[in-house]
């Protein structure tokens, strides 16, 4: 077993802790890179919180990004395109339906790792009509220091390929307007995405949105009037030379320091 399929077993398991609430069940997806022509993700069905390497799956990058840029497909055309574009065809484990946006977003610049739950407190906050406005804002520093200056928007979508190019489309937007990939996608009434060079990223991201969805829901249940941070105190963490060093500590790229337990037989 690679060291990139141990690491991606325990970030899985890590987010899928029903402990966390940021996955339960069969919820939420990872992914990461192999290489430049393929990459694992999660199989349709399995639970993070206990998944084994045999829940993921080697996938090619082709068929997927060709697909994006094809025509509609029907259910039954997805699903047969993410069989085909399995590394090996042995076994009968299928890609996530999430395929699609893991192969985009992996083939953006310095991204190695994608997580994608659904914590509820932040479902409860994309679940509102001001979801929009809140993701572009900041509320306190180590927000702006994890998740960036603001978080990519994409309104509801129905998953899979149509969210693929969803996502695509606001991740776009967002490059333009900040400059940089977003360390953090909001899907409005569905969940997170995290995206990161390392677990250690994944992990920052996704831990502090949730927190973050948290105290914007305590503060608009106190009744009195949310102040976010300033677009300039939001600019002046984003830059300080100290929070990037607090940057690189937090998410010094280091493998487990020990292997999951393997499947039981």
């Amino acid at each position: 077993m690679s060291d990139l399929l141990v690491d991606l077993v325990t970030l899985s398991r890590t987010l899928g802790d029903p402990a966390r609430d940021l996955a339960m069940l069969a919820e939420g997806n990872t992914s990461a890179r192999i290489d430049d022509a393929t990459f694992y993700v999660k199989a349709s069905g399995f639970s993070m919180g206990t998944i084994n390497p045999d829940g993921f799956v080697a996938v090619h990058f082709a068929p997927i990004l060709a697909a994006m840029d094809g025509p509609s497909l029907s259910d039954d055309a997805v699903r047969a395109c993410l069989a085909e574009s399995r590394v090996t065809q042995e076994g009968s484990a299928l890609p996530s339906v999430e395929t699609f946006m893991h192969a985009y977003l992996l083939s953006l610049p310095d991204v190695q790792v994608i997580g994608h739950t659904h914590p509820t407190s932040l479902i409860a906050l994309l679940s509102i009509d001001e979801s929009e406005a809140i993701a572009a804002r900041r509320i306190f520093p180590d927000e702006v220091v994890c998740c960036g200056p603001a978080s990519c928007y994409v309104p509801y979508t129905d998953p899979g390929l149509p969210l693929a190019r969803a996502i695509r489309a606001s991740v776009g937007e967002y490059v333009d307007r900040y400059g940089s990939v977003p360390k953090t996608i909001w899907l409005a009434n569905h969940g997170l995405i995290a995206l990161g060079r390392s677990n250690r990223e994944i992990e920052s991201a996704t831990f502090m949105s949730a927190k973050a969805a948290r105290v914007w829901l305590a503060a608009m249940a106190s009744g009195q009037r949310v102040r976010p941070l300033t677009q300039e105190q939001i600019e002046r963490i984003h830059t300080r030379p100290d929070e990037h060093h607090r940057q690189r500590l937090l998410w010094a790229v280091g493998r487990a320091e020990s292997a999951p337990p393997e499947p039981a037989e």
